[in-house]
């Protein structure tokens, strides 16, 4: 990513998402996010492109071994859920009483 101009993700964290493409593809099960990496544009999404990772033993991790953790993938591989249409959605930006409010193509209704 450029360091210049900060990006504009419509995504943020919490949100209910769709992978619409890649391994863990499944436009039917919402998932939530989980972290949004602005700066590489990835996100890390709930249950999704789980990798194993070897760990030493530490003060906090007495035991070390093998842990299976969430990894973070491309944000263009994830489409946000419309609760009320019951399917991926796009979004829109509009100015709602001087703030910028995220709005479902589909429905038409105001994301939280």
């Amino acid at each position: 990513m450029s360091t210049r101009f900060k990006p504009k993700f419509n995504i943020k964290k919490g949100d209910t998402v769709v992978v619409i493409a890649g391994d863990d593809k499944d436009l039917k099960k919402p998932r939530t996010v989980l972290e949004v990496i602005v700066d590489k544009g990835r996100v890390v999404v709930e249950g999704v492109n789980i990798v194993t990772k070897h760990t030493k033993p530490s003060a906090q991790n007495t035991k070390g071994g093998i842990v299976k953790v969430e990894a973070p993938i491309n944000i263009s591989n994830v489409m946000l859920w419309d609760a009320k249409a019951g399917a991926p959605t796009k979004v829109k930006r509009t100015r709602d009483t001087g703030k910028l409010v995220r709005i479902s193509k589909k429905s038409g209704e105001v994301i939280k």
